[in-house]
């Protein structure tokens, strides 16, 4: 798996992802406000909006092993127990919205009887049947759960801005994608 040659960042590869999936985010964010607010464009946009929503799916996939299977940097020194316990449960949030958004959409699709089109010929199989009351209740747990990936996203863009430009901890270096120079009297691994 990726290593980093600095114990004080993610893995090379933990970072490009981390990177990938918060523009394919911001992304999704636009689409979707675009997708509520104009209903002539609905059509083209939903013909984007499902595959980037499966590919970050897969991306969080992805990102979940490499996590598993590599080494964590620490939080800065200065950062209070208190904040860790929140950035870890946040964290949290944010992985389970990242498989619970894609497949809810995936299952609403699926219980409305729509065609689950990723790009020409390529379909995904539903994962349930068709029926009109669950697809309802899904379409709203999907906003419900946009709507709290968004809340959970500017929170975590705001602490992180909160740490780097006002606190300046260097929390910010730990996913930066290119490589930073270690703090003097670290070890290097």
């Amino acid at each position: 798996m990726s290593t980093t040659t600095n114990p004080a960042q993610f893995a090379l590869l933990s970072r490009i992802l981390h990177w990938l999936m918060a523009a394919l985010l911001v992304a999704m964010l636009f689409i979707g406000v675009a997708m509520v607010s104009s209903l002539g464009d609905y059509h083209k946009l939903l013909t984007i909006h499902r595959p980037l929503g499966i590919l970050i799916l897969i991306l969080a996939a992805i990102r979940l092993v490499t996590r598993m299977l590599t080494r964590l940097p620490p939080f800065p020194p200065s950062m209070p127990q208190s904040e860790r316990f929140v950035a870890k449960l946040s964290e949290r949030l944010l992985y389970t919205l990242f498989f619970a958004l894609p497949l809810v959409g995936w299952a609403m699709l699926s219980a409305g009887h729509y065609p689950i089109v990723m790009f020409g010929a390529v379909h995904l199989p539903p994962i349930l049947p068709a029926r009109p009351g669950l697809y309802a209740t899904l379409r709203e747990t999907h906003t419900v759960l946009a709507y709290l990936l968004f809340m959970t996203f500017l929170a975590h863009a705001g602490a992180v801005l909160f740490h780097t430009l006002i606190l300046r901890d260097g929390l910010l270096n730990r996913m930066v994608p290119w490589r930073v120079r270690p703090v003097e009297g670290e070890s290097q691994t």
